[in-house]
């Protein structure tokens, strides 16, 4: 966003073609460039206002507060300065909403809380959203954004990696359908756990997508990688993505797919009665 003069708060410059769009056009275009279709990130909260029924997010686990358990250094103050920008309490949100009348248990990580990294609280959190589908025999929808593990907090970060498959595991057991979005970027731990084993996978456009970042992958490759590496459209090529959805998409997308999939998840039930 310009800033300055009167009219800054008219304007946005795309961050990928650089062209300046009116920001009522930009944010009516649910913040995806008119110009090279770049889809900027978005929050949390207007993740929720864009995909799922109005009114019916109810947000779960706000109790779950993150420790310092390796008293790393300045780790308070940049979660704390992270709180206060972002009004969350951690990297992830969590809840229950309807898309088209199905409720759905979802969780959404947000890239502007330190990356969207993920950490004990945040680990917890997907991991009570999965297991939450299993209780209620609901799908669970989660939106994925995120750098990776959270190195603040050591192993315990990483365990969270084994906990969240673990839940995943769950639901499959339990035939409970799981859909993952990914969107800019997906990344490192996140994606070695929950994000890549979910029964649908969708990506924004151009997301990108890997475990290790750009500059570590060239070092280890033998061949020249395509333009396109790590990218949602090279992944999907790869066969890791069964579909990359436009934003403006998005929400009828998974409509369809919740709709589909519980009505599965009902008739098994109705065999198990």
């Amino acid at each position: 966003m310009r800033t300055g003069d009167a009219s800054a708060s008219r304007f946005v410059q795309c961050q990928n073609c650089k062209k300046t769009l009116f920001a009522t056009d930009f944010a009516s275009n649910l913040k995806v460039c008119a110009y090279c279709g770049h889809h900027h990130r978005l929050t949390w909260r207007e993740r929720i206002d864009w995909t799922f029924d109005e009114g019916s997010f109810v947000e779960t686990d706000t109790e779950l507060v993150s420790g310092d358990p390796l008293q790393f250094p300045d780790y308070q103050p940049k979660h704390l300065a992270a709180q206060e920008k972002t009004g969350m309490a951690d990297s992830v949100v969590t809840g229950r909403a309807t898309i088209q009348g199905v409720p759905v248990s979802i969780a959404i990580s947000d890239f502007h809380f330190m990356g969207g990294s993920m950490g004990s609280v945040a680990g917890e959190k997907v991991t009570r959203a999965l297991e939450r589908g299993c209780d209620e025999r609901i799908p669970v929808v989660i939106f994925c954004a995120s750098g990776g593990a959270r190195m603040q907090e050591g192993l315990l970060s990483l365990m969270q990696m084994a906990k969240s498959t673990a839940a995943v595991e769950r639901c499959q057991r339990e035939g409970v359908p799981y859909i993952a979005v990914f969107t800019d970027p997906t990344m490192a731990g996140v994606l070695a756990s929950y994000a890549s084993v979910a029964d649908v996978i969708l990506s924004e456009p151009k997301a990108l997508v890997g475990f290790a970042g750009a500059r570590v992958s060239k070092q280890a490759q033998v061949v020249k990688a395509p333009d396109d590496f790590q990218q949602a459209e090279w992944v999907l090529r790869s066969g890791m993505l069964d579909r990359i959805v436009e934003r403006r998409d998005m929400r009828a997308t998974l409509g369809s797919l919740v709709r589909m999939l519980g009505a599965h998840l009902r008739g098994l039930e109705e065999k198990l009665a």
